[in-house]
């Protein structure tokens, strides 16, 4: 097959994969616009995890508080 073949053939591929999410994203914007489907946002308030050792998320392990402030560089 010739090189402007193939190129054509993938161009032709990427076309209709856009036009098919382009109805995608129609048929959503319309669902979200009669109501069945509602936009939120997470939650203001984020668990962290604190490693299992019961301490509070702020607390800092005894081996990191010791580090010194710059390390190499200038």
């Amino acid at each position: 097959m010739k090189q402007t073949t193939i190129v054509a053939f993938v161009l032709g591929i990427l076309l209709l994969i856009s036009v098919a999410q382009a109805f995608q994203l129609n048929g959503l914007k319309e669902t979200i616009s009669e109501g069945q489907l509602s936009v939120g946002s997470a939650s203001k308030s984020a668990q962290v995890a604190t490693g299992g050792s019961g301490k509070s998320a702020g607390a800092l392990p005894s081996s990191i508080k010791n580090l010194p402030k710059m390390v190499g560089g200038c």
